[in-house]
């Protein structure tokens, strides 16, 4: 576990692709996501959570830098790394590599575990907790990914 979570392999998909020829800057997060998701299954929160105890995640901040371009049918894969997290929220970094290893983007997100009855947040089953105490404690030995906290704005002198 004191590796980074690596997801599937994911097909960039025809459809996705912009009239610049590339991937639209919209679906670098749905891969985002659908790593997301194979990591948040790890804490017990997949697919099924939402029907089984009326409670789900939701996303409520996502902020992604492109860095290289990928096309139609190119194979790529997310790297997760969970950098804080409390009772309610987790923090999390993430790499979009494309499958020769080089890097196309990278997100950063905070999610939150909400009861659905509300809409609202609330404290995580403790089993969740645990696990994600022992992917913390493992991804804390990782270094800090140097864009994680970029802020965006014009520099004036």
């Amino acid at each position: 576990m004191d590796a980074l979570h690596r997801s599937s392999l994911l097909t960039v998909q025809p459809e996705w692709i912009d009239f610049n020829g590339h991937l639209n800057m919209a679906y670098y997060n749905v891969l985002f996501d659908r790593g997301a998701d194979e990591l948040f299954a790890q804490f017990g929160f997949g697919p099924d959570y939402a029907k089984r105890t009326g409670h789900s995640t939701f996303s409520t901040e996502f902020h992604v830098c492109y860095l290289r371009e990928v096309h139609e049918g190119d194979q790529v894969y997310v790297t997760s790394q969970l950098l804080d997290f409390d009772e309610k929220r987790f923090h999390f970094f993430q790499k979009l590599h494309h499958e020769d290893g080089w890097l196309s983007a990278t997100g950063e997100g905070m999610s939150l575990h909400i009861d659905l009855s509300g809409p609202r947040v609330t404290a995580m089953p403790p089993e969740a907790y645990t696990v994600m105490q022992k992917l913390h404690a493992e991804h804390a030995k990782l270094p800090y990914p140097t864009r994680a906290g970029r802020q965006i704005g014009i520099k004036r002198d």
